[in-house]
């Protein structure tokens, strides 16, 4: 009889441990860290512990990224809400790539806005491709030179499209020369949230220029 057999028997077939029970505590296995053979049921409490500290540990990463996300999102807020002290354009402007700097450690940002910088035509459509912040790990055509003589060192960037209706008004990127800061199969949940809050700043500037 074959091990796969024996296997199948046994696991159809619970009553022989009852008719056996015996035998259960006469069979031995080797330990899972060797050295020595072990009861049955020494083993089975080992599986148990060692299940018992895999759930920890997901547990405790489960914890970490919930705390993680908490400290995200009230830096987020407190983005949006600095951003609204802003009067003036100029001011929106200028806020943006410090308080994400400050508050949320991007080491690197532009904001582009087609009013006071006519985007070139790959540019312009670039980012009418987009609805959603993208993330990749090489610079879209055009826009490295944005970052000045840093640009050759950056090597993760998020592209994060503007808005006034269906028109696009400009273009917030944030970049670092850290390969895995952004790349493309990142969540973009809260990059959305600093999109929308970045486009709520503008538009009531934007409607009121000439």
């Amino acid at each position: 009889m074959k091990s796969p057999d024996v296997a199948h028997y046994l696991l159809n077939t619970p009553e022989f441990f009852e008719e056996h029970a015996e035998m259960l505590a006469q069979i031995t296995l080797p330990h899972p860290h060797g050295g020595r053979t072990i009861s049955l049921v020494e083993r089975q409490l080992f599986a148990l512990r060692e299940k018992n500290k895999a759930l920890e540990r997901q547990l405790r990463e489960l914890l970490e990224f919930a705390k993680d996300n908490d400290a995200l999102q009230h830096k987020v807020h407190e983005f949006t809400t600095s951003l609204f002290a802003a009067r003036d354009l100029f001011t929106v402007q200028e806020m943006v790539p410090h308080l994400l700097r400050d508050l949320l450690s991007v080491p690197h940002a532009v904001l582009r806005l087609w009013q006071t910088h006519p985007p070139g035509a790959d540019i312009l459509k670039f980012t009418d491709t987009l609805t959603k912040p993208v993330c990749q790990q090489q610079a879209a055509p055009d826009t490295a030179a944005w970052f000045g003589e840093v640009a050759c060192q950056l090597h993760s960037f998020s592209y994060m499209p503007l808005h006034a209706g269906s028109a696009s008004i400009g273009l917030l990127v944030l970049a670092s020369e850290d390969r895995q800061r952004f790349y493309p199969e990142m969540g973009t949940v809260f990059l959305q949230r600093i999109e929308e809050a970045v486009e709520c700043a503008l538009h009531p500037y934007l409607d009121h220029q000439d």
